[in-house]
């Protein structure tokens, strides 16, 4: 069977591959086509061997006592599944059926008989995406010297050019004492959020650590989030963000 796998992904491949070439050399030479074809590769690869594919390579996921109140998930109010792509193994892989569990920083995903649940293992994913949010995974042991209190696990990227902005969601369980005498169970969210610049992270959960890192820049950053109504502590992420691209371009 394993050998049936290997020659079907190689036929998929190499009639990408002749299909390009038939279609003229331009196509060659636009980056996105190429990758589009890749990217439409492995999803056929996907969908063509089922159960054998490589996604399904991890550990059976259990959902939590339903004791504990709120959700494990992001975002905030999600409770079920949602339609993604993932970068696993370094094939891509689109149309999974996917949730992000925060407290334990992993991606579970459906299994093919549309009941199991699995988490995928860490180290292998690249990167996710789905519900608009897109997700990386930063390994802190390449990052000498860190002061920022980066941690290794996955990251939102909210901006991602000379400067980059990333957010930390997590979620803890937490116990507090009911007016009945009871123990009270239940999921608390919280956010950091960091800015690279040049080849350095720095934290930057308010405005003024921002400005503090972009201090080169900080009156024409100041004017420009006040024109654009922007403020920090009712969208952190939305202040970061616009804040880098708009310093990018100065």
């Amino acid at each position: 069977m394993k050998t049936q796998t290997l020659k079907l992904l190689a036929f998929l491949i190499l009639t990408s591959f002749f299909s390009g070439k038939v279609f003229g050399q331009a196509a060659q030479a636009d980056s996105t086509i190429v990758q589009a074809s890749l990217n439409k590769v492995s999803s056929n690869y996907y969908i063509a061997i089922g159960q054998q594919s490589r996604l399904y390579d991890g550990k059976e996921y259990y959902y939590y006592d339903r004791v504990i109140k709120g959700t494990p998930l992001f975002p905030l109010n999600a409770q079920s599944w949602e339609t993604g792509e993932v970068t696993y193994d370094g094939f891509r892989y689109q149309g999974v059926p996917m949730m992000y569990d925060i407290y334990q920083d992993i991606v579970v995903v459906l299994l093919y008989n549309h009941f199991s649940m699995y988490s995928l293992i860490n180290e292998r994913v690249t990167d996710f995406s789905f519900s608009g949010h897109h997700f990386v995974r930063i390994n802190t042991d390449s990052i000498p010297d860190d002061k920022s209190g980066l941690t290794t696990g996955f990251y939102e990227q909210l901006y991602a050019g000379k400067s980059q902005v990333v957010a930390r969601h997590v979620k803890t369980i937490q116990h507090n004492a009911s007016t009945e005498n009871s123990l009270e169970t239940y999921f608390l969210e919280a956010h950091d959020y960091f800015l690279k610049k040049g080849k350095t992270w720095y934290k930057v959960n308010s405005q003024g650590a921002l400005f503090s890192v972009l201090k080169d820049k900080k009156q024409p950053l100041q004017k420009y989030l006040k024109e654009n109504n922007i403020v920090f502590g009712d969208n952190p992420e939305l202040a970061l963000a616009m804040a880098a691209a708009y310093y990018d371009r100065l």
